[in-house]
């Protein structure tokens, strides 16, 4: 359950609440996520949830993540969640290139929010789209 709250913490970098077990973390995030409540996360849910989550980043509301709004986002969460948070968002510094479509040095939101790591595009076994719970758990193992 660590690794699929790692994974959901890595795509959102949200945050969850210290005080629930990993399970209750999971699940919460999961509902969270699942916003037709189909009881699984469809890549367009994922989108849509990245977006919100650039908005959060983008405190300056250029429509870019800056170099500097992404280590305020790592410090952030470093100081508030502990090194574990801080270390996921430190992999929005690793994949800035591959989400960086265009190549111009930025991350614009539409780059940022439609980006699925390759790891959940692996997890979806079936090809549809969207990860059940079984694909999910597929992911920490």
């Amino acid at each position: 359950m660590r690794r699929t709250i790692a994974i959901l913490g890595s795509l959102l970098l949200a945050s969850c609440s210290a005080m629930a077990s990993d399970r209750e973390r999971a699940r919460d995030m999961f509902r969270e996520l699942d916003t037709n409540g189909d009881h699984k996360l469809e890549f367009s849910e994922i989108e849509a949830a990245r977006a919100r989550l650039f908005d959060r980043l983008d405190v300056n509301r250029n429509g870019i993540l800056d170099p500097q709004e992404i280590q305020a986002a790592v410090e952030s969460a470093k100081s508030a969640k502990g090194a574990g948070a801080g270390m996921q968002l430190a992999d929005l510094q690793l994949r800035k290139a591959m989400m960086d479509r265009n190549g111009d040095g930025k991350i614009s939101r539409d780059e940022f929010a439609s980006f699925i790591p390759d790891g959940l595009i692996k997890a979806d076994a079936d090809g549809d789209q969207a990860l059940s719970l079984r694909e999910l758990r597929s992911l920490r193992r």
